[in-house]
C-alpha cells in the first residue's frame, strides 16, 4: 500500500541548507497537484522561496503547520491514491515520524563540488541530476557563486544534468581572473564544455554571467541560451552598487547595498549578508572583483556591447529581466533581434531566479524544449 502513498518533504536548496520554515500553505487538503504545482512558501536562512512539487495526485494530509521550522527531509504533506484509507495514511505518517532522523552535520549533504583545471586555474563546479543526455550549465553573476542557483538547480536537475559553475574570482574557484574581461570568462566556459566533452549544452547566465554565457554561446555544442538581466545590452549600470559591494566590510554597510538586488528588501537575510562578507574576506577576492569592474565598467557605465553577438546566434534565446531591476535597467531588453524571446518579470529585481524561481524555472525549461 505504501507505493500509493507519496511523502512531500522539506527540500534542500543549496549546500548549506539544513532547515526551513513553512511560512504559508498555498493549498488545502484534497487538492489535486501535478509536477510544478506551487504548494507552499518556505523561508530559508538565505531567502523565501515558493516550493514546487514534483509528484502528482491528491493531497490527503498537510502534516506541517504554518510557521513551523523543520529540518531538511522532514514530512510536510502526504499525497495518496484515493483508494488509501485515512487509517493507512495515519499509520504511514506515524511510521515516518518515528523513523525520521534529521541530517547531522557532516552527514550526507547530497552532491559535493568538484574541480577541474582550466588554463592553469582550478575551477569549481556543482553537478546534479542524471549524467547522460543534454547538460544545462548555470553561470552566476558578479560577486556570486553556485548558491545563486539554489532554487533553480535542484528543480531543473530532476530530468537532466545541471551544472553550476564558479567563475574565476568567485566561490571555490581560483581567484586569478586574468584581464577580467567578459571574453576571458567566456573562454573559460567554452574550455569547460570542451574538456568535459559535452555534446549538447544549454547555457543559462545571470548578469555578468549572462554576458559570459553569450560570449560562450558560439561553441558548437551550445544548443540554447537563457540570459537573465545580462550585461552588454546598454550603457547604464548601477556602479554605486558595484563600489558599495566592494567597500562594505560590515553587515550594516552591506545590507543597503544588497537590498538593491531585490524588489522586496525584506528578502535579504542576515545569513546572506554573512555569506557575502565571508566571501569578500578571502585572499584575492577584492583584487579579482576590482579587475572585473575595471575591465567592463571602469568609466561608470558598461563598456562592452554584446548585442552584435546576440544577433549572430541561430539557437533559441530567451532574455529575462526583473521589471524592478535597480542594477541594470529592464529597458535594456528593448530592441533585441526579432527571434529573441523577451520576458519581463513583475515584482522582481535583479535576481529573479531567486525572487521568482518557479517562473524562471518554467522559462528556462521552455527554452530547453525549443532546442
Amino acid at each position: 500500500m505504501q507505493d500509493k502513498i507519496i511523502p512531500i518533504v522539506m527540500p534542500k536548496w543549496g549546500l548549506a541548507m539544513t532547515e526551513g520554515a513553512l511560512t504559508t500553505w498555498s493549498i488545502e487538503e484534497g487538492v489535486e497537484v501535478a509536477p510544478g504545482a506551487e504548494i507552499a512558501e518556505i523561508e530559508t536562512t538565505k531567502i523565501t522561496n515558493v516550493f514546487e512539487v514534483s509528484v502528482s495526485g491528491p493531497v490527503r494530509r498537510l502534516v506541517a503547520s504554518e510557521g513551523e521550522t523543520l529540518p531538511v527531509g522532514a514530512l510536510l504533506a502526504v499525497v495518496a491514491d484515493p483508494t488509501v484509507s485515512d487509517a493507512e495514511i495515519d499509520a504511514y505518517i506515524a511510521e515516518f515520524q518515528a523513523n525520521f532522523v534529521p541530517e547531522e552535520d557532516g552527514g550526507d549533504d547530497g552532491p559535493e563540488p568538484e574541480t577541474i583545471e582550466i588554463s592553469g586555474r582550478s575551477i569549481s563546479y556543482l553537478a546534479m541530476g542524471p549524467g547522460e543526455g543534454d547538460v544545462v550549465l548555470l553561470i552566476h553573476g558578479f560577486g556570486a557563486d553556485v548558491n545563486g542557483w539554489m532554487f533553480n538547480q535542484p528543480a531543473l536537475a530532476e530530468k537532466r544534468q545541471v551544472i553550476a559553475l564558479d567563475l574565476p574570482g568567485h566561490g571555490r574557484s581560483a581567484k586569478n581572473v586574468g584581464s577580467g574581461e567578459v571574453a576571458f570568462f567566456g573562454e573559460i566556459v567554452a574550455d569547460f564544455i570542451g574538456q568535459k566533452g559535452f555534446e549538447r549544452v544549454h547555457l543559462v547566465g545571470h548578469s555578468l554571467g549572462g554576458g559570459v554565457a553569450l560570449q560562450a554561446a558560439s561553441h558548437p555544442s551550445v544548443v540554447s541560451l537563457t540570459i537573465i538581466a545580462p550585461v552588454g545590452f546598454g550603457r547604464e549600470i548601477n556602479t554605486g552598487f558595484l563600489e558599495g559591494f566592494l567597500a562594505a566590510k560590515r553587515r550594516k554597510a552591506l545590507q543597503p547595498v544588497l537590498e538593491q538586488l531585490v524588489a522586496d528588501p525584506g528578502l535579504i537575510s542576515r545569513d546572506m549578508l554573512e555569506d557575502v562578507l565571508k566571501f569578500k574576506r578571502m585572499d584575492g577576492v577584492e583584487t579579482a572583483l576590482r579587475t572585473i569592474i575595471s575591465a567592463s565598467f571602469d568609466d561608470g557605465s558598461q563598456t562592452i556591447d554584446l548585442r552584435g553577438a546576440l544577433a549572430s546566434l541561430s539557437i533559441p534565446v530567451t532574455v529575462i529581466w526583473g521589471k524592478a531591476d535597480q542594477i541594470i535597467p529592464a529597458g535594456h531588453s528593448e530592441g533585441l533581434p526579432a527571434g529573441v524571446a523577451v520576458e519581463i518579470i513583475p515584482d522582481a529585481g535583479h535576481i529573479p531566479q531567486m525572487e521568482a524561481s518557479a517562473k524562471i524555472n518554467d522559462l528556462i525549461t521552455a527554452t530547453l524544449g525549443k532546442a
